[in-house]
């Protein structure tokens, strides 16, 4: 477990035991994404927040806790928001309440990629420190954003992992989260070029389809695939939403080895349809360390050790060094590392950590 362990941070750039054990309650270890290089007293008193997509979605509640295990281990006080539904118009009406309570900084991972730029805006006219997270909003809206990983990576292999699955051939779908989360909408259009550019002339994609990031949908939307496109070989979902919801009607429909499932997911969700098949096997970073780096990067905004400039540097305790680069749509980023694949092999080990 300990050579895994030392193996999957060597992969990830990044301690994922030591934050992921710590927020699990996990006595093995004494280290945790919250042993902040900043000095307690440096930040005490500021309000820092964190917006994501939606309530009651687990991916966004871990990197909330990332997130507010840090700003609290580093003597500020953390607000979580998190809207009922994931849209731009729940979204700005919390960053509005945000700026009435005067935070010292926002990050969010947006719902719309351009519809929150305004208030966004007037969020860092009125000096609060503007960061995305997961989602980037415009690069108008932010100062910095922070992804988990490189997104043509991550569209290139789960391309390149369905085609292995469903041996080289066969109709193939996507189910994403909403058609405006710019994540997702990133991810899918390196898909395209990667079925463009690769040679997968034997792979059809018939169909990009929504589930909102809400399980009872994805479940319609997958069931919908299924019916409309009876040889359909695979789905692909880029959202922890929606592979477990596509893998569970996988396997109640008795279609395990017909139609195969693959994206981003959470281990201790997604364990089941790894070990039944449904899921051959998928890929996903550590959502906790989203959040706590969202929460450093944060800080160093806030103390003004970093401007979000492009070659900006920052300590993030247990996570490692950092630095601000480039971004494909004209702003500057901070990549997390890169994406883990989880397979019969390793998710009994890693599904009771996140």
């Amino acid at each position: 477990m300990k050579k895994m362990k030392k193996v999957l941070s060597l992969v990830l750039t990044l301690a994922l035991t030591a934050t992921v054990f710590t927020a699990c309650g996990n006595k093995e270890t004494g280290t945790s994404a919250g042993d902040a290089n900043t000095p307690a007293d440096s930040v005490a008193g500021k309000n820092f927040a964190i917006l994501v997509k939606s309530a009651g979605n687990p991916y966004n509640e871990k990197e909330s806790a990332g997130f507010k295990e840090v700003i609290e281990a580093a003597g500020a006080k953390a607000i979580i928001k998190a809207p009922e539904s994931a849209t731009a118009e729940a979204q700005i009406t919390m960053i509005n309440e945000l700026i009435s309570q005067k935070v010292d900084a926002i990050a969010i991972a947006g719902n719309d990629f351009d519809a929150l730029e305004p208030a966004l805006k007037k969020a860092m006219k009125e000096g609060i420190k503007v960061l995305s997270l997961d989602a980037a909003v415009n690069s108008n809206s932010r100062m910095v954003h922070i992804n988990q990983a490189d997104s043509e990576k991550i569209g290139r292999t789960l391309i390149q992992a369905t085609k292995e699955m469903v041996g080289g051939s066969g109709q193939i779908a996507i189910l994403s989260a909403t058609s405006q989360a710019a994540n997702q909408n990133t991810w899918i259009e390196w898909m395209k070029k990667e079925l463009e550019e690769g040679d997968y002339s034997g792979l059809d994609l018939v169909k990009i389809a929504y589930g909102d990031d809400e399980f009872q949908k994805s479940v319609d939307e997958t069931e919908a695939l299924l019916k409309n496109y009876p040889d359909l070989k695979a789905i692909i979902a880029p959202t922890t939403v929606g592979i477990m919801a596509a893998a569970k009607v996988v396997t109640d429909k008795g279609l395990i080895g017909k139609v195969s499932v693959t994206g981003l997911g959470l281990p201790s969700e997604m364990a089941e349809y790894i070990t039944n098949g449904s899921c051959p096997w998928m890929y996903l970073w550590n959502p906790i360390d989203v959040g706590g780096l969202a929460a450093y990067a944060s800080i160093a905004l806030v103390k003004g050790d970093i401007t979000g400039a492009q070659g900006n540097k920052f300590e993030a305790g247990a996570l490692g060094s950092y630095e601000v680069i480039s971004a494909q749509d004209g702003g500057t980023e901070v990549l997390l590392g890169a994406p883990f694949k989880f397979e019969p092999a390793n998710i009994d080990e890693w599904k009771s950590v996140y």
